[in-house]
């Protein structure tokens, strides 16, 4: 399973995200010299009509387009070729295309990878609608509490009706849970409804080291509240509203990856929680043996990574591109060759060091090093 879903989840992915930039820049007459899917030697490949080579690579790790103009697949800009071209080397050229093109050229990578993720959660709620409580009061009233609860022990008592968590309305007990789970051992202030009265409680969540069927840990916050028994029946929606609510699940999740990524920078999570090659394929093939639905919403989550990881800004990652576009745009001409090539430079160390960083921790999660 791991062999198998590694390359079919990230396959598609990567093609998706490559396809998005290759299609819009077609429409704006850009050429693309290749298209491939991996990196390294070519396997196999054809060139179309257009004089594009499509090409399946040796390492399943990425892809790239390569437009006219680029001096390699990073669309690092040759800048002293960019200032000579003639007339016919600019025809077509990525370079030579006017700024807004160039920046919606390299968006629509990212782009494509979060309309895949809006696509899949929208699938869900059009297949399965969305989950309904009869009661969702019910749902946040506390009805008993787990031994060493973290609530109890902070002075809540069974009948209160919690409201609030640091600030955020709480409708649901999963609204409750998510506001709740990626904080452990941080002060969360709970406001309840007790007897008509609105009252606030400093609760700390405990630390748990949650473990799957497949041994994976994960380290999340509880405050020993068990959801109130209640039936929850899945009620048909549109597609209006399965887009709108595909919207809120995407919106939540980059809401989680943001909130994880500034704990691991300011040491509340562990980096041993980073996840390079190997995870992915190790949850991939987790995720496909447990069926298609498992699989695609993993495939929802990873492709959104993709797109928050390349809009970050360092150079050779598309959001680096579209950072230099905005200080083109701001200086009304382009950044000198010299900071260019510094940048990328850069920016290329930068990317090889955290795929070695995150490989390395991969590899140290194998059961033989001991995890």
């Amino acid at each position: 399973m791991y062999i198998i879903g590694f390359p079919l989840l990230l396959g598609p992915l990567v093609t998706l995200h490559e396809l998005g930039h290759y299609l819009v820049g077609r429409w704006f007459g850009v050429h693309a010299e290749a298209f491939a899917v991996g990196f390294g030697k070519e396997i196999a490949g054809f060139t179309d009509k257009r004089g594009t080579r499509w090409k399946l690579c040796a390492l399943p790790l990425g892809g790239y387009v390569q437009f006219k103009g680029d001096m390699n697949p990073a669309s690092v800009p040759d800048k002293e070729a960019i200032a000579n071209a003639s007339a016919e080397e600019r025809e077509g050229s990525f370079h030579h295309a006017s700024l807004w093109k160039r920046s919606l050229i390299v968006f629509a990578g990212p782009a494509m990878n979060i309309i895949v993720t809006l696509a899949i959660f929208t699938s869900f709620f059009m297949i399965f609608g969305k989950p309904v409580s009869p009661d969702p009061a019910m749902e946040t009233t506390i009805a008993a509490f787990a031994e060493d609860s973290a609530a109890e022990a902070a002075g809540l008592e069974i009948g209160d009706r919690i409201v609030r968590v640091d600030g955020k309305e709480v409708a649901s007990f999963f609204d409750l849970r998510e506001a709740i789970i990626m904080y452990p051992g941080r002060t969360l202030d709970i406001e309840v409804i007790r007897d008509g009265d609105v009252r606030n409680f400093d609760v700390v969540p405990r630390t748990i080291k949650a473990e799957d069927r497949f041994g994976n840990v994960s380290t999340i916050g509880q405050i020993g509240i068990p959801p109130a028994v209640t039936e929850r029946q899945f009620e048909g929606v549109g597609p209006g509203e399965a887009v709108s609510l595909s919207f809120v699940q995407t919106g939540k999740l980059v809401d989680m990856m943001v909130t994880g990524i500034k704990q691991i920078v300011v040491g509340e999570r562990s980096v041993k929680e980073l996840g390079g090659p190997v995870t992915i394929g190790k949850f991939a093939g987790e995720q496909l043996s447990l069926g298609a639905l498992a699989f695609f919403n993993l495939a929802a989550l990873i492709s959104l990574n993709l797109a928050f990881i390349n809009l970050l800004p360092i150079p050779a990652l598309d959001g680096g591109h579209l950072a230099f576009y905005a200080a083109e745009a701001i200086r009304r001409k382009p950044l000198g060759p010299r900071s260019t090539e510094v940048a990328y430079r850069a920016g290329v160390a930068i990317v090889l060091a955290l795929m070695i960083f995150v490989t390395f921790i991969d590899i140290a999660k194998l059961p033989f090093f001991g995890n």
